[in-house]
């Protein structure tokens, strides 16, 4: 039993920079395995299930399966990519790291496009996005993972707040960026313009318009519901907008967040104490036990803001865009983070923002997208200063060898949108009224992989 208390050095630790040479780039995409004809979710069990499908995946293509109380739930590949699930049989592509645009965006096409070849064999279909828009939270096959119980059972505890975190666990999907920081300075300049930049870029993304095959009037389900999924630990959060932010303002924001489960002996997980953190750091489990330093990993990873900093800076605030525009992600990221003028610039632009703001503007956009105000401003406008800035960064880290030229066209879709004036959600609705004719086998046929 490990009685020895976590020091503050160790909890610094999870922020160390990266020791690489160059600044590299994973990339994270969420997707549905769906029936073709419905839109419906598969199931986890059965002749033609997910876990049917990992089995094969791992036959086929080797690695290490990963288990949750001797359940399967993914496989990581002896190239570091994850192929693992979330709560309702969604299964998320995680790259390994790799330095430019191009090769992350090239190797998780390749990847995906083996994976649709996989789930098509067993009758399904590969469906990326930010939301599975035919199914009902009464009836989401959920994936028989032991953390999934108990943090259903913790957002029902919380109550008003909590209300919608089924619908994120089970039918959210996402295309997620992490992006490296090479000193505490570093941490501190990217942090804070990502967090600044992210209402922006969440208003830019929007794609996320049907839920239970209906259009409801929110251009996203998945922003809507991020509102109601413990607000304390999700959206903006309020230390990373500090001009001078840095690890010990976000350790000290998550030392007075309860832990919401840990890894007990027996390979399940279970409820943590009711109690913020710093306590359970001071106290300990019921058991006597201490806190280890993985569970202040684990804990960090029950937070769930725009951007969740570790060793990584990963940024959650984009829905997933239709599968042929999922570069326009990490090239906005990347040419806003890695280019110091961009990124400085963008920072400029968007640290007059308050956190009330900010929150003001999240809760207004589900329903008003790029027209949302930030402040005094609109989104459309900031969000096309942002695409500027992100254009002379990749355009710069072309100019140095760092990228490839087509990494450029990444972001055409974005100025489109701009354009145009019609997001990917607006793209998606009209689409749904008209040429798809509201039929989920129509709507599958268009978007899948």
């Amino acid at each position: 039993m490990n009685t020895t208390r976590l020091q503050r050095d160790e909890l610094r630790s999870l922020f160390a920079p990266s020791a690489g040479p160059s600044e590299r780039i994973g990339l994270e995409i969420e997707s549905g395995i769906v029936d073709p004809e419905t839109g419906l979710a598969a199931p986890y069990t059965g002749r033609n299930g997910v876990k049917a499908i990992l089995e094969t995946l791992i036959a086929e293509w080797g690695g290490e399966a990963q288990h949750d109380a001797g359940e399967l739930i993914g496989v990581k590949l002896s190239d570091g990519v994850l192929i693992g699930l979330e709560h309702g049989g969604q299964v998320e592509y995680s790259s390994a790291p790799a330095a430019d645009l191009v090769t992350v965006v090239d190797d998780a096409r390749a990847a995906l496009e083996r994976l649709s070849e996989i789930v098509k064999r067993f009758g399904w279909a590969l469906l990326p996005g930010a939301y599975l828009p035919f199914d009902k939270i009464d009836s989401i096959p959920w994936v028989p993972m032991s953390r999934g119980r108990v943090m259903r059972d913790f957002f029902a505890r919380i109550g008003d707040a909590g209300r919608d975190a089924p619908k994120i666990l089970s039918m959210s999907l996402c295309t997620q960026v992490h992006l490296d920081f090479f000193s505490h300075e570093d941490f501190t300049r990217k942090l804070r313009m990502q967090a600044a930049a992210s209402p922006v870029v969440a208003a830019l993304f929007v794609n996320s318009p049907l839920q239970n095959g209906r259009l409801t009037g929110l251009l996203s389900h998945r922003s809507h519901d991020w509102l109601w999924t413990d607000p304390q630990r999700c959206g903006v959060m309020g230390p990373a907008l500090r001009g001078d932010v840095g690890a010990d303002h976000i350790i000290d924001w998550a030392l007075r967040l309860p832990m919401i489960y840990y890894l007990g002996p027996d390979g399940r997980y279970q409820p943590a104490p009711d109690r913020p953190f710093a306590t359970i750091l001071e106290q300990g489990f019921e058991d006597g036990s201490m806190p280890t330093f993985a569970h202040w990993v684990s804990h960090m990873t029950q937070t769930w803001t725009h951007v969740r900093a570790r060793r990584t800076l990963e940024l959650r605030a984009a829905d997933g865009p239709p599968y042929q525009h999922i570069p326009a992600v990490p090239a906005l990221w990347v040419g806003l983070s890695y280019h110091p003028p961009s990124r400085d610039a963008a920072w400029e632009l968007l640290r007059q923002y308050s956190v009330e703001e900010q929150r003001t503007a999240m809760l207004r956009l589900p329903v008003e997208g790029l027209h949302t105000m930030l402040g005094g401003d609109r989104m459309d406008e900031l969000a096309r200063e942002l695409v500027r800035l992100a254009r002379a960064g990749l355009r710069a880290r072309v100019e140095a060898g760092l990228e490839r030229p087509k990494a450029l066209d990444y972001l055409d879709p974005l100025d489109e949108v701009l354009h145009t004036g019609e997001t990917f959600a607006e793209q998606c609705a009209r689409r749904w009224e008209t040429d798809l004719g509201r039929d989920p086998r129509r709507y599958v046929a268009a978007f899948r992989v």
